[in-house]
């Protein structure tokens, strides 16, 4: 793929987003967001509860992080030309549902702080980029395919328990691979809200739109809680969520430069921290939706799927709330099945691309099943130890093919 793709990666002026812009993009874009606020809204609540957050500052949590989102997404797509995706750190939001209970909020908003110039730091300084340098393309691809196997699994798993949602969807899936691969996404998506709304099993009931307002809180720096919270959000963040989100990108074909993309997110995240945007990073699972065929055949053209997500991101941070309860309203095998469906071609090119070289294929095995274990060591992730273990394994096998 690399060799189609010279100049990706680099600012291409030349590439108007207005003429790049398609149909399968825009429906890319919004199925990535669909996605993002599908799978992890609830638990952004959950920290947020955590925190003795009131309701308004539950709405500016959801605000900040989407208004974060969003600008990232669309600046630095638009920037390099490449889909870059952005979003909140999942794992973050779930680390800080069960250590925030008990610690005051403008403290909470203090350990956001003090992650979030890691982070930044991180960026400016290139380290990340140095390291992600290091990593082979097979443990790239086979890190992206353990991270996303769990989401073809669920699709599959949901037919258990209501079959009618996902079987429909797979079948829309195959017929739109045949006819027309491009919107076969989009005959996913059609296809599971109107069986849905037919099945009765949309609820709009109640739901209203009404803009969000960022509530600030200012911080204080108690040094127990940057220990015990923004630390472990930082490793969390950049572990679980920069790594996999770089390597994604990679295994793509994509090679934008990784510590400016690093920088940026930690700076929004400094920025809207005191509204509650506790952790910006680059997204894996999302913007894998945004980086296949599926997304448009002309890889050049990809990037406008990261625009499209960024401006959804813009708009549904705006109505945080409502928008929340307009995701909540669509039934779970929706989501499920539409998420599996949508990666299942970025799944398979990351298995593709893991067990393409017979040298590294021992490793590449080690970081897939690693990864997609979901093993969680010394409050890390699975992503972060898959790759420590191909990296080693790796090495165990050079050496051995070497000594041979």
């Amino acid at each position: 793929m690399h060799q189609h793709m010279p100049s990706l990666g680099r600012a291409q002026p030349r590439r108007s987003p207005w003429r790049d812009l398609s149909l399968s993009t825009l429906v890319a874009g919004l199925v990535a967001v669909l996605i993002g606020y599908g799978s992890s809204a609830v638990i952004i609540f959950q920290a947020a509860e955590a925190a003795g957050a009131t309701r308004a500052q539950t709405g500016s949590w959801m605000w900040a992080l989407g208004i974060g989102a969003g600008l990232t997404s669309l600046s630095l797509s638009w920037r390099y030309r490449v889909p870059v995706l952005t979003a909140w750190s999942t794992p973050g939001a779930a680390l800080l549902a069960t250590s925030l209970p008990g610690i005051p909020m403008d403290e909470a908003i203090g350990a956001f702080l003090f992650s979030s110039a890691l982070i930044t730091l991180c960026g400016i300084t290139g380290l990340f980029e140095a390291l992600v340098r290091r990593i082979p393309a097979a443990l790239s691809a086979a890190l992206l395919a353990g991270v996303l196997l769990r989401f073809g699994l669920e699709t599959f798993a949901a037919v258990e328990r209501d079959w009618r949602l996902p079987l429909a969807m797979l079948l829309a899936y195959g017929l739109g691979r045949r006819l027309a691969p491009r919107y076969a996404i989009v005959l996913v998506l059609l296809t599971g809200v109107g069986l849905a709304a037919a099945l009765g099993q949309l609820d709009l009931a109640g739901i209203g739109l009404t803009p969000t307002w960022p509530v600030f809180t200012a911080p204080s720096f108690a040094p127990a809680t940057l220990v015990g919270v923004g630390l472990p959000l930082f490793v969390v963040t950049m572990t679980t969520q920069n790594l996999p989100g770089t390597a994604v990108l990679q295994a793509a074909g994509y090679r934008p430069p990784s510590s400016p993309l690093i920088g940026w997110t930690g700076a929004a995240s400094l920025a809207l921290a005191p509204f509650g945007g506790f952790a910006l990073n680059l997204a894996a699972i999302s913007a894998a939706v945004c980086l296949g065929r599926e997304a448009h055949e002309d890889p050049a053209r990809r990037y406008t799927a990261g625009m499209t997500a960024g401006i959804g991101y813009l708009l549904l941070g705006v109505f945080g709330t409502t928008v929340t309860a307009l995701f909540a309203a669509f039934p779970a095998a929706l989501i499920t099945a539409l998420a599996g469906l949508a990666l299942l071609g970025t799944i398979g090119n990351g298995l593709a691309g893991a067990m393409a070289d017979a040298r590294q294929r021992d490793a590449a095995v080690v970081t897939f099943l690693c990864t997609a274990s979901g093993v969680s060591l010394l409050g890390i992730g699975a992503a972060f130890w898959g790759l420590v273990a191909g990296l080693a394994m790796l090495g165990l096998t050079i050496r051995r093919a070497s000594g041979a």
